[in-house]
């Protein structure tokens, strides 16, 4: 049995790709009554969905308007408006500005609506968040994204020969290792995972083993060391013990830190050492995982 939650659902993903249709066609591409689909949409997203066509039609003018050179008269066209004119009142009435006006300064692009649906550049639909993401969440999703990256990082790294794993990397900065090399730097990378592993776990650890490993031995390592830091992560995140502390005997002498200065420590140094290899790999031809930004990586559904 088809749910009202269930039709507002088709309806948005018709709605993403056919802006332009009219309540009539839409309705028809859904095989229901313009009656029926005004009425579940409205009950279920809090407004008729010709209002929130508009909307989002409007919403996609404003982008346009503040990042194109597109004449104003286009965009109201494209916007669906028969006239300049009804398209200055219908955008002025929203922005508060004509918009000839407004791209000069733009500001905000979403109009306020009931249904949090809005329009998501360059051309789909931003839905309401299905779940609350805590900064809790985003921690846990960047120290994913760590641990994915260097893997990824070290299946390209298996690609060279020991000669381009052993250069000396010349950066214009100062960096916080020495003599460092895609080999060195990537096992650091690993190292700094098994080292906080051992340190949480009041293990001594060694650092002179992290030296001179071969590839495959780092992607063992990290298939190891990797999940056993992300648990480690998870665990003291969901108990809320980040500002637990605890004593790093792999520090002369040892030191007391806390979990959530761990996890900072280790995604700030990572980032550097990250980009440190990922500028290596550009010089070598390397550049499908570009400077390895989060961004996208961290709002996918874990």
């Amino acid at each position: 049995m088809t749910t009202a939650a269930d039709t507002f659902a088709a309806f948005l993903d018709a709605l993403s790709g056919t802006l332009e249709l009219g309540s009539e066609e839409r309705a028809r591409c859904l095989h229901l009554s313009r009656f029926h689909l005004d009425r579940v949409v409205s009950a279920t997203g809090g407004e008729p969905p010709e209002r929130m066509r508009r909307r989002l039609l409007l919403e996609r003018a404003a982008y346009r308007l503040a990042t194109g050179d597109q004449p104003v008269v286009d965009v109201a066209f494209e916007a669906g408006f028969g006239s300049h004119e009804a398209f200055t009142r219908a955008f002025a009435r929203e922005y508060g500005a004509p918009p000839s006006r407004w791209r000069q300064h733009p500001t905000r692009t979403r109009i306020e609506g009931p249904s949090g649906v809005h329009f998501h550049p360059p051309g789909s639909l931003r839905l309401p968040t299905r779940r609350q993401v805590t900064p809790m969440d985003l921690m846990t999703r960047m120290i994913e994204h760590h641990v994915w990256l260097t893997g990824e990082m070290l299946e390209r790294a298996e690609r060279l020969d020991d000669e381009q794993l052993d250069a000396p990397i010349e950066v214009p900065i100062g960096t916080i290792d020495d003599d460092m090399s895609i080999r060195s730097v990537l096992g650091r990378l690993v190292g700094q995972l098994a080292q906080w592993n051992a340190a949480a776990s009041q293990r001594p650890y060694d650092w002179d083993q992290e030296r001179g490993k071969s590839i495959s031995t780092l992607r063992r390592e990290l298939a190891e060391e990797g999940p056993a830091f992300l648990a480690q992560v998870r665990t003291t995140v969901e108990e809320g013990r980040l500002d637990d502390t605890f004593l790093d005997v792999t520090c002369d002498p040892p030191r007391v830190f806390t979990y959530g200065g761990m996890i900072a420590h280790v995604l700030t140094f990572a980032a550097v050492r990250r980009l440190v290899v990922l500028g290596a790999y550009e010089t070598l031809g390397i550049t499908d995982l570009d400077a390895g930004d989060p961004a996208q990586w961290v709002a996918e559904p874990a």
